[in-house]
């Protein structure tokens, strides 16, 4: 009979130490994720700025010469 107590303390003490473990270990994951999450907001945000720089001189080249041709038929 004390044996089957003495295996459910030990049982208890290890379950108590394992969910110790996980919660150690759910932390770190939570920091590790908010970490990965802000730089990801990051390379988002540069990536936008990269994307409006490439538009902006998109809109400065000039039209092809194939497709200004067009226009200057029509006018006369």
């Amino acid at each position: 009979m004390i044996s089957d107590f003495q295996e459910l303390s030990d049982k208890i003490a290890q379950l108590a130490e394992l969910t110790q473990s996980l919660r150690r270990e759910n932390a770190q994951l939570r920091q590790a994720n908010a970490a990965l999450v802000a730089d990801n907001m990051g390379y988002q945000r540069r990536l936008t700025e990269a994307y409006e720089r490439v538009t902006a001189l998109l809109e400065k080249i000039p039209a092809p010469a194939e497709e200004a041709a067009p226009e200057k038929e029509d006018a006369q």
